[in-house]
């Protein structure tokens, strides 16, 4: 385990962080928003962040640095990433993007949602030892070029062990998937391959995200992580009951869920308001909780209102700015986060919510003057 002089523990005030995921790369197209870094990047800085979370496909870079990978849909209907088949080349892009965050002093946290190329490369993966090795070659390139000391943190995979990100990993039992991280076979992964990266890189703060409930939280030993990082919505509150409500299933490659949002979402809501308002604090309280219980602070990069959402018609920011702007506000005010998003929204591709410059410069502020946890 890190010392408690780590770097997440060095940090004069929290940190207004974003999720750019993959976008950072794979939106580059006219008009995606990530075509200039530059301007992106002086855009995040002006709206108050210092810190982004993004995709460093170490799966990749371990298998071909400099190769052009071809990468397979996803999904169609969300503005993560590219709605089609795309190609990208993730060295030196990475280590250059990590220069640009440099000299505008935002901090870069690396994590990985091990996009799925035309061979499958991701795959490779076998077990926990595979795991560690992809990302200390990471690690280790970042290293030869200067930049390991301009990390925040790592992610070894986003929200372990969902099926879209973590296909290679076989959990046990088998009907675990989301929210299955607390298994022995997880544990004892996570364990393994946290093990292995410490000893090659032991400053790095390390992690797994994934949500810590309870009651499985108070069963396990979480001390390997160096800090958590929960994904907290009001959408998944009170047992996850409001996109039931709504008609709303996650559909990648559907509009009908999408149109379902138009029809009944911001109506629930309005209809509803204190109902969905105290779940999301509850859910933000009750994190605050499993961080004092483990010692261990809280990075939240996804967050606060809806989990799917987007410029269209009929879809209002305003609404969804206010859940996230409670909380922002709630997290803050709970002085157990070291970094804080407003939204799994902030970037450029999310133009109504990007545009609204002066609400990010108010939670911004807010986020940069809570108190840090002790």
């Amino acid at each position: 385990m890190n010392s408690p002089d780590a770097p997440l523990r060095l940090l004069g005030q929290p940190l207004a962080i974003t999720m750019w995921d993959f976008s950072w790369l794979e939106r580059r197209w006219p008009g995606a928003g990530y075509e200039n870094w530059d301007q992106a990047l002086d855009e995040l800085v002006e709206r108050g962040y210092n810190a982004v979370r993004i995709d460093a496909y170490p799966h990749l870079l371990n298998a071909g640095a400099e190769r052009d990978w071809d990468l397979e849909v996803l999904w169609t209907m969300q503005d993560w990433g590219s709605p089609a088949p795309t190609r990208v080349r993730v060295w030196p892009a990475l280590p250059q993007f990590i220069r640009g965050c440099s000299a505008r002093g935002i901090r870069v946290a690396l994590s990985s949602w091990f996009r799925k190329d035309s061979a499958d490369t991701r795959m490779n993966i076998k077990n926990a030892a595979d795991m560690a090795r992809i990302w200390i070659r990471t690690l280790e390139l970042l290293q030869k070029e200067g930049l390991v000391d301009d990390l925040l943190y790592v992610d070894l995979c986003n929200e372990w062990p969902g099926t879209h990100w973590a296909p290679y990993f076989a959990n046990n039992p088998p009907d675990l998937t989301w929210g299955g991280w607390h298994s022995e076979t997880s544990m004892a992964y996570m364990r393994e391959s946290s093990a292995l990266i410490r000893a090659a890189f032991p400053k790095i703060p390390l992690t797994y995200s994934f949500n810590p409930e309870a009651p499985q939280s108070a069963e396990r030993d979480l001390s390997f992580l160096d800090f958590l990082e929960p994904h907290i919505w009001m959408a998944q509150s009170h047992g996850q009951t409001f996109y039931p409500k709504i008609g709303y299933g996650y559909e990648l490659n559907d509009p009908k869920g999408f149109y379902n949002l138009q029809k009944n979402a911001e109506r629930e809501y309005r209809e509803n308001t204190e109902h969905w308002n105290r779940g999301l604090i509850d859910l933000i309280t009750h994190y605050a909780q499993v961080s004092r219980d483990h010692a261990r602070p809280l990075i939240t990069t996804e967050c606060w209102g809806l989990v799917d959402y987007k410029d269209w018609p009929l879809l209002d920011w305003g609404w969804i700015k206010e859940i996230c702007e409670l909380g922002t506000l709630t997290a803050s005010a709970n002085g157990r986060w070291a970094a804080i998003a407003t939204s799994n929204f902030c970037g450029p591709q999310f133009r109504g919510m990007w545009r609204d410059v002066a609400w990010h410069q108010r939670l911004t502020t807010a986020i940069k003057s809570a108190p840090l946890p002790q």
